[in-house]
C-alpha cells in the first residue's frame, strides 16, 4: 500500500482560488460598467485570472476528494469516506439553493424560478457523488479507473459545442438548470463535471506514485510543460486531430476552446503552489484554504443578501470607481476571512456534526419504526 502523503499545496490552490473568488465577485460585482475596458491591460488581466477560479476549484475539488477515497480504499475501509462523500455532496446542494432563498419574499407570499438557479455549489456536489459512484465501480481496477476518468474529461470537453446553446425547454425547470444556463443558471453540469473529473484523475497518479523518489520534480515539470501545450498547443492539436479523423467536433472544439486552455492554466497553478509547498505549510494560507465552504457562504450573505435580501449588491451595484472597488475588495476579503476564522468552524467540523445529527435522525426513525 503507497505510502499516506499529506498533499500541502491543495489547501494553498484553494485557498488562491477562494481569494480570487472574492475580489472578483465583489468587483465584477460593484465595479461601473464604464470602467470595463477591453483595452486597458489591467481590466484584462484581471478578467484573465479571474477566468481562472472557477475551472481550479472544479479541479481541486475532484482531486482532493477522490485522493482521500483511494487512501481510505487502501486502509481497507472507504465505505465512512463513500457516505461522507455523498453526505458532503447532498449538503453542497442543499446550500447552494438555499443561498437563493429570499426568506422576506417568501414570507410575503412571494416565490420566482431564481431559486433553482444553478450555482458552482450545486455542480461540485454533484460531481462529487458521480465520483463516489465512479470510484465504486472501478475501485478494484485503479488503471481503468484513471483511464475513464481521464476520457470523462476529454467527453465532456470535446463535446461541448453539442450542449453550448442548450434550452431544454420541455424538461421541468429543476432538472433542465443541470444542463442549461437558458434559466438564469450561472453554472452546468457540463462542461464543468470534466474538470472535476481531471482532478479525480490526477489524484489517482498522485496516489499511485507521491511516494517514489523524484516524484515532486518530475511532477512540477509535467504540471509546466502539459500546461503549457494545452494553453498553447490544445486548439491546434485539436484543428489537426479533425483533419485526420474528418470529424467536424474537434474543430468547433478548437474554435472555442476555453476549457482546455483553461485546464492548462490550473495545471501551472499547481506546479507553482507545489514547487512552493515546503514554504507553506503551517502558513495562514492553508488555513484559508480549510474554510473554503464556510467563506463561500459568508460571503454570498454579504455581497449578494442571501436569506434576506439586503447585501451590498443592493445598495452598491455597479456604481465603484477602480480606487474604490480594489480598496473595497480588500476590505471585504479581509472581513470575510476574519468571520470564517474567529465565528465558524471548519467545513470538517461542520460535516462531522451535520453527519452526526443526520445518523441521531436515523435512529430515532428506526426505534419508532420497531
Amino acid at each position: 500500500m503507497p505510502k499516506a502523503n499529506r498533499l500541502y499545496f491543495i489547501d494553498a490552490v484553494r485557498a488562491f482560488a477562494i481569494l480570487m473568488m472574492l475580489q472578483g465577485h465583489f468587483i465584477d460585482t460593484l465595479i461601473n460598467p464604464i470602467y470595463r475596458d477591453s483595452s486597458n491591460i489591467s481590466y484584462n488581466i484581471w478578467s484573465y485570472f479571474r477566468g481562472i477560479t472557477a475551472p481550479t476549484f472544479f479541479t481541486i475539488s475532484g482531486l482532493v476528494f477522490t485522493y482521500l477515497l483511494l487512501r481510505a480504499y487502501a486502509k481497507g475501509n472507504d465505505k465512512p469516506r463513500i457516505k461522507k462523500g455523498l453526505f458532503r455532496g447532498l449538503l453542497l446542494i442543499v446550500i447552494g439553493y438555499s443561498l437563493r432563498i429570499n426568506i422576506f419574499s417568501w414570507l410575503q407570499g412571494s416565490f420566482n424560478s431564481y431559486f433553482l438557479v444553478i450555482d458552482v455549489l450545486q455542480c461540485i456536489g454533484l460531481s462529487l457523488i458521480l465520483l463516489v459512484g465512479l470510484h465504486t465501480l472501478f475501485k478494484r481496477h485503479t488503471y481503468l479507473f484513471s483511464i475513464v476518468l481521464f476520457t470523462l474529461g476529454c467527453i465532456c470537453f470535446v463535446s461541448e459545442p453539442l450542449y453550448r446553446n442548450l434550452s431544454l425547454e420541455t424538461v421541468p425547470m429543476l432538472i433542465a438548470n443541470y444542463f442549461t444556463k437558458a434559466n438564469g443558471s450561472v453554472f452546468t453540469v457540463l462542461p464543468w463535471l470534466g474538470y472535476s473529473a481531471f482532478g479525480a484523475f490526477i489524484s489517482t497518479v498522485f496516489f499511485r506514485h507521491v511516494h517514489r523518489d523524484r516524484f515532486k520534480l518530475i511532477t512540477n515539470m509535467t504540471f509546466f510543460v502539459v500546461g503549457y501545450l494545452l494553453v498553447y498547443q490544445s486548439s491546434p492539436f485539436l484543428i489537426a486531430l479533425s483533419d485526420i479523423t474528418n470529424i467536424e467536433l474537434f474543430k468547433m472544439s478548437a474554435n472555442y476552446n476555453y476549457l482546455f486552455s483553461r485546464l492548462g492554466n490550473v495545471l501551472i497553478l499547481f506546479g507553482i503552489f507545489y514547487s512552493l509547498e515546503r514554504f507553506l505549510k503551517q502558513s495562514i494560507i492553508l488555513k484559508i484554504g480549510e474554510k473554503t465552504l464556510s467563506i463561500y457562504v459568508i460571503h454570498f450573505i454579504l455581497l449578494y443578501g442571501s436569506f434576506t435580501g439586503y447585501g451590498l449588491k443592493r445598495y452598491l451595484n455597479k456604481s465603484l470607481n477602480p480606487t474604490e472597488v480594489i480598496i473595497g475588495a480588500i476590505v471585504f476579503m479581509i472581513v470575510v476571512c476574519f468571520f470564517s476564522f474567529f465565528y465558524v468552524r471548519t467545513n470538517t467540523y461542520l460535516y462531522f456534526h451535520l453527519s452526526r445529527f443526520y445518523d441521531k435522525l436515523k435512529g430515532h426513525k428506526k426505534k419508532r419504526d420497531s
